[in-house]
């Protein structure tokens, strides 16, 4: 079996747009939420989210093909530029080599609803123009990333709710660990605007706390009261290691462990028990034992029962050892599709600077996580093992464990 390794990777989240900007907020322990004045005026009751910029890309790209990208397409635009970048892979490259790309994106909002209000108030569907179709099918970001970047081998969209950009790390190395793909370029994208919110602040999981914003996401806090969306995107470039090294590639990490399961519950139900089988199977397939892991980057969103089940099932495995745990959706808010790569980037930047980042706003640690080793403050140390948690909708679980390459 192929070894498959990190070469390259890019953000632009709501703690920066770029590693630098991202590896200094997660330092400092620094929140990213706000409050968004659209949201208000929409209607919606918490109007809390991370605050990610646009990008302005017309200075990079060509009208032409600006018209068809989504929001969250521009995102992983730009977290795939710096990824590619940092790769050493170049247009040559990609117009010389085959290249894949599978990128979690679970649902697109903004476009639809803006056809929907053109069709309402005009009845013309010649006024919709061409670009609205390719911005809101689910696969825009995948579609958008292999025509600017000629991306030539697999290609689909990983829709699996807030686990999508997990399982696209994880599906990218199994085909590369099976030889049918040499470069896989995965990662998660989501939109940040009103319009892709409405019906999650209509189940009321969304936190209230908006009289103090940079403390309303509180993962493993017995007074946590909900999530706060948020999204932007992150990219990974994968690659085969005998290829990164003939290359001459630096090599960032490895991906070791991919686990994976579903909870066949209810739709929004967490599981304590498929938690726990996504990681139990990680460490399996990395051949690793938990003592071995040195930091964990929970999935912890800041939900009453999503943070308890999650803390259960780490305590079967971490309970009471070194291995030190946080979420950093304690900073960030709920990424949604995007989370489970931007997470993987985020833990690769601890790896490579030898911190673990804190778990800002835990007060009050709750009863379930009360044996676990979980980060208030950043730590420094030598972070050589991670596992990284994302779990979804409709009981969808993904557990990956990366390595420091040795």
């Amino acid at each position: 079996m192929r070894r498959v390794v990190v070469i390259g990777i890019g953000i632009w989240s709501c703690l920066g747009q770029n590693k630098e900007e991202v590896t200094l907020s997660l330092k400092q322990g620094k929140s990213g939420i706000g409050i968004d004045d659209a949201r208000k005026e929409y209607g919606l009751i918490s109007p809390l989210t991370g605050i990610v910029p646009t990008p302005e890309l017309k200075s990079l790209l060509h009208r032409r093909i600006r018209m068809s990208m989504s929001q969250e397409a521009m995102y992983a635009y730009m977290a795939s530029r710096e990824a590619f970048e940092q790769a050493g892979i170049n247009e040559q490259y990609l117009l010389e080599n085959e290249v894949g790309v599978l990128f979690g994106n679970d649902s697109t909002a903004q476009a639809t609803i803006e056809m929907h209000e053109i069709m309402r108030e005009k009845h013309d569907s010649s006024l919709l123009g061409s670009g609205l179709i390719f911005q809101s099918m689910n696969s825009t970001v995948n579609m958008n990333l292999s025509t600017i970047f000629h991306l030539r081998g697999i290609n689909f969209s990983v829709s699996a709710a807030c686990a999508s950009g997990s399982h696209s790390i994880g599906l990218g190395a199994m085909f590369i660990r099976q030889g049918l793909q040499d470069m896989v370029l995965v990662g998660g994208a989501q939109e940040v605007n009103p319009y892709a919110m409405a019906a999650f602040d209509a189940l009321g999981t969304f936190s209230t706390r908006i009289d103090e914003p940079t403390q309303a996401s509180r993962p493993f806090d017995q007074n946590r009261d909900g999530l706060v969306p948020s999204g932007g995107a992150a990219a990974l470039v994968l690659e085969d290691y005998d290829h990164a090294i003939a290359r001459g590639a630096t090599i960032l990490a490895e991906v070791v462990g991919y686990g994976f399961s579903s909870n066949g519950g209810g739709i929004s139900q967490p599981s304590e028990q498929g938690s726990y089988i996504a990681m139990r199977r990680a460490l399996d397939d990395a051949g690793m034992s938990a003592e071995e892991i040195d930091y964990v980057n929970a999935h912890a969103t800041s939900t009453p029962q999503g943070d308890k089940e999650e803390a259960q099932a780490l305590a079967r495995l971490f309970a009471n050892n070194k291995t030190w745990i946080s979420s950093t959706k304690s900073m960030t808010g709920h990424e949604c599709w995007m989370a489970g790569a931007s997470e993987a980037v985020y833990s690769i930047l601890m790896m490579q600077h030898n911190f673990v980042a804190p778990n800002i706003n835990l007060f009050d640690v709750d009863d379930s996580a009360a044996s676990l080793l979980i980060a208030t403050e950043a730590k420094e140390m030598p972070v050589n093992t991670v596992l990284s948690n994302s779990f979804g909708f409709g009981g969808t679980n993904s557990a990956l464990i990366l390595r420091k390459i040795k």
